[in-house]
């Protein structure tokens, strides 16, 4: 850090922060909403791929090990 940097005081910094919060824009309910239900298909649609993938995976490897 350079020596001739400002220091922030406690009030000023307090004050940056109350500004910085002004600037929140929080969701709607309804965005919460859908936003929610979109998570939820995801992790169904995903979790099934993963499955898909590992069942595969290890019917491969189930048969690979059969031949040794």
């Amino acid at each position: 850090m350079a020596d001739n940097a400002r220091k922030t005081s406690p009030a000023e910094f307090a004050n940056q922060v109350r500004a910085e919060a002004r600037k929140i824009v929080w969701p709607t309910r309804e965005e919460t909403v859908k936003t929610a239900i979109f998570v939820f298909i995801m992790m169904l649609v995903l979790s099934i791929f993963f499955l898909g993938v590992d069942s595969l995976f290890g019917t491969i490897v189930g048969w690979l090990l059969t031949l040794a």
